[in-house]
């Protein structure tokens, strides 16, 4: 039901203060606490309105007013996310907890819109399958003299590709020994886990392999960047109209960021390695076009374990206490999902 844009608010206040106090809730109450910008007298007009609606009844004589099923209904069906929204809370996405495991990047895609809605900022949610498949295949790759790319191929059929520069040229005899190595020591281990770890750190090696594979170390510790697929965005159209409200310049560099992905792997990456909320406002982000905005991300995932973050990247002019509780709460909703199904 269709309610006036303050007959909304009359009814959400009188319901919050009656879940709070349990005390019928009249128009002198309400115009003595919260500024509706009306008198008393049209307030409670409201009021009535509301109990000839039947969403308000008065349980006495008196002027109070409480909420009935009605006015109960309306305010979860209506007015709770708005007020989600001011508390910074989310309700967790409709996820259901039996789902097969092929289908929790659905899940993050519903996660990411879902976040989105409720901020009305950009939601970027990052997929754990990268640290949660086992690897298939590996390929060390010499450039140039000092530029070697991995390649790695996951049982998820994710394929990253991660460059690397040396100070000094490279002998390409390390990079087939790596190859050689890495596949027959880490096909079937998941990334991340201590078998991962063990073969770069076997006593077997040389000084000099070892030092080669030290520098090659993340891209198989799990908590890198990715691939550009594994990132489900939600809300980029939200982002760039409050930007443009803001003057902000460089937003076809933005766009063109959204849209390639990459930059905003490497930036979530730096969220993965922290166990906390992650904030970057402003000139504290590392791409010119980034700089009008601020990015707050926190990681989900299982047993101690990192496989993801969860991040909301808007205005540095935001409301920060929301987006933080918000942000955080989805994180920990992520995490109970991925502990029920795994």
């Amino acid at each position: 039901m269709a309610l006036k844009a303050r007959q909304e608010q009359v009814l959400r206040l009188v319901v919050e203060e009656y879940i709070a106090t349990a005390a019928p809730i009249g128009s002198r109450h309400l115009t003595e606490r919260y500024p509706l910008g009306a008198a008393a007298s049209t307030i409670r007009n409201d009021l009535a309105e509301l109990e000839d609606l039947g969403m308000l009844a008065h349980p006495h004589t008196s002027a109070g007013r409480v909420p009935t099923d009605a006015g109960y209904r309306h305010y979860v069906d209506e007015l709770l996310t708005e007020g989600g929204e001011r508390g910074g809370t989310v309700a967790a996405p409709s996820i259901t907890l039996d789902r097969a495991r092929s289908e929790v990047d659905e899940a993050l895609r519903d996660t990411a819109e879902a976040l989105s809605r409720v901020t009305h900022l950009l939601a970027v949610v990052s997929s754990p399958a990268l640290t949660t498949s086992t690897v298939r295949h590996v390929e060390v790759l010499a450039l140039q003299p000092r530029v070697v790319m991995v390649v790695l191929i996951t049982t998820s059929g994710q394929v990253t590709k991660r460059v690397f520069t040396f100070d000094d040229p490279v002998d390409e005899g390390l990079a087939e020994f790596a190859r050689v190595y890495l596949n027959e020591r880490l096909v079937g281990a998941q990334l991340g886990t201590r078998r991962a770890a063990a073969a770069l750190e076997s006593p077997e090696l040389h000084s000099k392999e070892r030092a080669f594979l030290d520098v090659l170390r993340p891209a198989f510790e799990g908590a890198g960047p990715g691939d550009a697929e594994s990132l489900h965005l939600g809300g980029a159209s939200r982002l760039l109209e409050h930007l443009s409200r803001e003057g902000a310049t460089h937003l076809n560099d933005l766009l063109a960021m959204l849209e390639e992905r990459y930059n905003l792997l490497e930036l979530l990456s730096g969220a993965l390695r922290e166990d906390g909320v992650y904030l970057r406002i402003g000139h504290e982000m590392p791409a010119p076009s980034l700089q009008a905005c601020s990015l707050v991300a926190a990681n989900y995932g299982v047993a101690n374990r990192n496989l993801g973050t969860v991040s909301v990247l808007g205005p540095t002019r935001m409301d920060y206490q929301s987006v933080i509780a918000t942000v955080r709460s989805t994180a920990d909703d992520l995490s109970s999902y991925l502990e029920e199904i795994w």
